[in-house]
């Protein structure tokens, strides 16, 4: 298992950034820290939300109609047609 380590500043706040590579090889909006002696562990955590809800991208106005809106009648018959596929 290959290892990797990043410096990162806590703010005023204490707040940090974890790098977005790490979010997104977590997939997860949660992380649990542990604190371990002098350090801290952070390790992804799915809330019991996450494990009920799948996430889909119905639409990406840039990918979808080049950064334009969208009219509703189309919203509303891709979300019922997203709908049926569920059942």
């Amino acid at each position: 298992m290959k290892t990797t380590e990043k410096i990162q500043r806590i703010t005023e706040r204490g707040q940090i950034t974890l790098p977005i590579s790490w979010r997104k090889k977590a997939g997860v909006r949660s992380i649990l820290v542990r604190e371990h002696g002098d350090g801290l562990e952070i390790v992804p955590f799915r809330t019991q939300d996450e494990r009920d809800e799948e996430w889909v991208t119905l639409f990406d106005a840039v990918r979808d109609n080049k950064g334009k809106g969208v009219p509703a009648d189309t919203l509303i018959a891709s979300l019922e047609k997203t709908l049926k596929k569920k059942k």
